[in-house]
């Protein structure tokens, strides 16, 4: 069978260091986009999360602010907890946990998450077993919970190799400038150009993402 025939090789259903480097490589051969940023940057980081209701509330903090502030605004608030879990938020109620610095909206989306899986309706071990759409469309039923936030999960603390994060500004700017577009792609143009890269999709938001933070931080002289 000639090399062009080849199937390709499925991806993995999770993500570590190896098989990164394996979706890495396997994007550079066909995107020369992607084969100069992993050629000048490296590889990509991880950036992974530990699964479960910790996580999720922390993502649900940073939908629409910096990363640098939901993640000061999400130490505050376990530490003030005590701790992060369904039953510490619960307690507190939608007003403790605005006095603690959470909006109104974001602390009723975290204390409705505590909820859910308090009652048993969502179950975060139960998503990271299942198939992703299925548990996708679990977390898509809660509130607060948006197709960002659940691909962020997904991507990141369960480690799936072929989610593309819709409504991600950074990966949107980054398209931009990569693929040099005259304009910044809305989301289903992100689909349409991210849809060459599967079923490694992961991996290319990983180096897109790697190159725009590259490109944003200072860099001591």
């Amino acid at each position: 069978m000639a090399a062009s025939e080849r199937p390709v090789p499925a991806a993995p259903r999770a993500l570590n260091r190896t098989t990164l480097a394996a979706g890495v490589r396997a994007l550079a051969r066909r995107d020369r986009d992607l084969a100069a940023l992993a050629a000048k940057n490296g590889l990509p980081p991880m950036w992974a999360r530990r699964p479960g209701f910790p996580t999720l509330v922390h993502i649900v903090l940073e939908q629409q602010v910096s990363i640098v502030a939901a993640r000061s605004l999400f130490r505050r608030v376990r530490a003030q907890l005590g701790d992060m879990t369904p039953e510490l938020v619960a307690e507190r109620g939608i007003p403790g946990l605005h006095r603690l610095g959470l909006t109104r909206q974001k602390a009723s989306y975290c204390h409705a998450l505590a909820r859910s899986v308090l009652d048993g309706s969502l179950s975060l071990p139960g998503i990271a077993r299942g198939d992703d759409a299925t548990g996708r469309t679990a977390l898509l039923a809660l509130r607060g919970i948006g197709p960002w936030s659940a691909d962020i999960y997904y991507l990141m603390a369960l480690r799936r190799p072929d989610v593309w994060p819709i409504g991600d500004l950074a990966l949107a700017v980054a398209l931009q400038e990569v693929k040099q577009l005259r304009a910044r792609p809305d989301a289903q143009r992100q689909l349409e150009l991210s849809a060459a890269w599967a079923p490694w999709r992961s991996v290319a938001a990983r180096l897109l993402w790697h190159y725009y933070l590259g490109k944003r931080t200072p860099r001591n002289k």
